[in-house]
């Protein structure tokens, strides 16, 4: 008996001292020092594609912008996405630039800690130092909001923020939005803005147990368990195919939310377009529109 005691005591040491390293555990590479100067117009264009007003401005009740507050329901808990303004106690106010390229581009918070994944940062790793000079200088035009957010409200064990650690080693990928020989400039641009910025897989690909995209079965194939009970249909190339779509009407879509058929675009993806592919150049749409109805699963 008096052994089983020791084993069961050295067995709980060994857990607490595992949970110990692993909560010590540094993630995120070193903060740098940036000394790019950014361009506003840039900046704002960089964050209408990348969903950023989206989803961190409240419309469906009325909040100022880039306040933060909208929820989004998982299996693993309820997130609520934090304020981007420039106050200093309540939103980016008080961070550096490096800082805050080192959160969207690689989900690490000022203090070290790891986002939820449901901050599509997986997306934006790939975002240049340019890039995100150029997204700091549009986010220190915005007003600051003296409004915190609410608190996240996710069941235990996901409320253990350590845990995004073994998350991220078991299931973090980096974006496809590297160009590809033989394919044209325009095929290649809209491949940097669905595989990076406009992260159109974090909607369109079904997940696993853990939250994770299924990218390698389920690559665009549609979601049906989205946060809030939504479902995402399937934008594979052959999926679009099908439905008729074509460079054309995917990128009218893409600027008004409606269908060839007439059909609105609801919900979530209705923000989408108010809020973000609405704003892109023409050229852009064309670009996103030209991969998505090309590209393979091997893409």
């Amino acid at each position: 008996m008096q052994r089983l005691i020791r084993l069961g005591l050295a067995g709980a040491v060994v857990a607490s001292a595992g949970l110990v390293a692993l909560a010590a555990w540094p993630i995120g590479g070193p903060l740098g020092v940036f000394d790019l100067r950014g361009d506003v117009a840039r900046g704002a264009y960089l964050a209408r594609a990348a969903g950023c007003i989206a989803c961190h401005t409240d419309t469906a009740r009325g909040g100022a912008p880039l306040v933060g507050g909208v929820a989004l329901e998982t299996p693993f808990g309820t997130l609520y996405s934090p304020n981007l303004t420039t106050d200093p106690a309540h939103g980016i106010g008080g961070w550096t630039q490096a800082q805050f390229a080192r959160a969207v581009r690689e989900g690490v918070s000022p203090g070290g800690q790891p986002y939820y994944p449901a901050f599509t940062y997986p997306f934006y790793a790939n975002f240049s130092d340019q890039e995100m000079a150029d997204l700091w200088a549009a986010f220190q035009t915005v007003p600051p909001v003296p409004q915190a957010s609410k608190p996240h409200a996710m069941t235990f064990p996901f409320n253990q923020r350590w845990g995004l650690k073994l998350w991220r080693a078991a299931f973090l990928e980096p974006p496809r939005t590297a160009p590809v020989p033989g394919k044209d400039a325009l095929w290649n641009r809209g491949r940097e803005l669905v595989e990076g910025a406009t992260h159109c897989a974090a909607c369109h690909t079904g997940r696993n147990f853990a939250g994770a995209r299924k990218s390698q079965t389920e690559r665009y194939r549609g979601n049906i368990a989205l946060p809030g009970g939504e479902k995402a249909p399937a934008i594979d190339h052959q999926a679009l195919r099908n439905r008729d779509r074509d460079v054309n009407s995917l990128a009218f879509a893409l600027r008004t939310g409606v269908t060839p058929q007439g059909d609105a675009f609801g919900a979530s993806m209705g923000e989408v377009v108010l809020q973000g592919t609405a704003y892109l150049t023409e050229a852009d749409r064309e670009a996103i529109a030209t991969y998505l109805i090309d590209v393979h699963d091997s893409g």
